[in-house]
C-alpha cells in the first residue's frame, strides 16, 4: 500500500490532475470513478488507483468473476491509504478508483474518411465543463468527431473528461493549428460548415443536414472570430424569445446536433 506523500507516483499523479503541459509531455490523461474504469479501453490503461475503502468494498461487493473484478486482475492495481487518494483526487468526494491512460490520437484523414460525416468544430472554448458536455451529447447525436482550435481548453482537463461520462473514449477529436485551413480542408471534402452566429439569417431546423456536415462554434463569451466566421459556407441562428442573445455554448451545441441527427433518422 501507498502511504507516503513523498511517493514519487503520487506526486506524478498530482502533477498530471493540475498541469495540461505535465499530461502532454508524457502523453496521459486520468479518469476518477468506477465507470470511467468499466468503460475504459484496457489497451490504454497504463496504471490503477484504489484506496483502501474502494478495495473493501470491490472485494466484500463483488463476486469472483465479476466484471470489475476480472478487469482490476488484467490491469493490476495500486491501492493508496485513503487520506493519500483525497491530495491525488480532482474531486472533493473521491470515488476512490483512478485511471491513468495513455492519450489517444486521431487524424483528420480519418475523421474525412468516414461515410456522411458530421463534425463538430470548436474555436478558442474554454469551459471545461462545456467540452466535456458537447463530446457527451455529440456521441448521443452520432457525431463523428470534434476538431478543436489550439487555443481550445484541454480536453484531458479532469473536468472535461468527467462531463464526458465516458464518451471520452469513443469520440474522435483532434486540435488543429490553423482551424481556417482546415475549414477549406472539409469543404474541399464536400463537407457543409454551418456557423452558429448571431448574424445569421436562416433558423437552423430550415436547413438541411443530411449532407456531410460540419457545425462552427465559438468563444463562450466573444463568439466566433469574424476570420474563422466569415469562412463558413453559411451562417444559422437560433430562435429567441425575451432579452436573451444566446445560449450557452454545450446546448447551442446539442441543438444543432439533434437537429442533424433527427433529421438524418426521419425514415429509419
Amino acid at each position: 500500500m501507498i502511504t507516503s506523500s513523498a511517493n514519487a507516483r503520487v506526486k506524478q499523479i498530482i502533477q498530471w490532475q493540475s498541469k495540461a503541459k505535465e499530461r502532454r509531455k508524457a502523453k496521459v490523461f486520468l479518469a476518477e470513478g468506477i465507470k470511467m474504469f468499466e468503460e475504459a479501453p484496457e489497451e490504454r490503461i497504463l496504471e490503477v488507483y484504489l484506496s483502501q475503502e474502494m478495495e473493501a468494498k470491490i472485494k466484500g461487493t463483488f463476486n469472483e468473476g465479476h466484471e470489475i473484478k476480472e478487469k482490476l486482475k488484467r490491469t493490476g492495481y495500486e491501492v493508496v491509504a485513503s487520506e493519500l487518494f483525497v491530495k491525488m483526487s480532482d474531486t472533493q468526494t473521491p470515488q476512490g478508483i483512478l485511471t491513468v491512460l495513455k492519450q489517444p490520437e486521431y487524424e483528420l484523414e480519418e475523421m474525412l474518411s468516414c461515410e456522411n460525416p458530421l463534425l463538430v468544430v470548436l474555436e478558442n472554448l474554454q469551459d471545461p465543463g462545456n467540452l466535456g458536455t458537447i463530446l457527451r451529447t455529440g456521441e448521443g447525436a452520432g457525431i463523428t468527431g470534434v476538431i478543436m482550435s489550439n487555443n481550445t481548453v484541454d480536453i484531458f482537463n479532469p473536468k472535461t473528461i468527467r462531463a464526458t461520462m465516458g464518451s471520452i473514449y469513443r469520440v474522435p477529436f483532434l486540435y488543429v493549428e490553423d482551424l481556417k485551413a482546415t475549414l477549406q480542408k472539409l469543404q474541399e471534402h464536400g463537407i457543409h460548415t454551418y456557423a452558429a452566429h448571431l448574424e445569421g439569417e436562416q433558423y437552423y431546423d430550415g436547413v438541411s443536414f443530411c449532407e456531410p456536415t460540419a457545425f462552427i462554434i465559438g468563444n463562450e463569451g466573444n463568439g466566433l472570430t469574424r476570420d474563422i466566421a466569415d469562412k463558413a459556407d453559411s451562417y444559422l441562428k437560433i430562435p429567441m424569445e425575451g432579452q436573451v442573445e444566446s445560449l450557452n455554448a454545450a446546448v447551442a451545441t446539442a441543438l444543432l446536433m439533434y437537429e442533424a441527427h433527427r433529421q438524418r433518422n426521419i425514415g429509419k
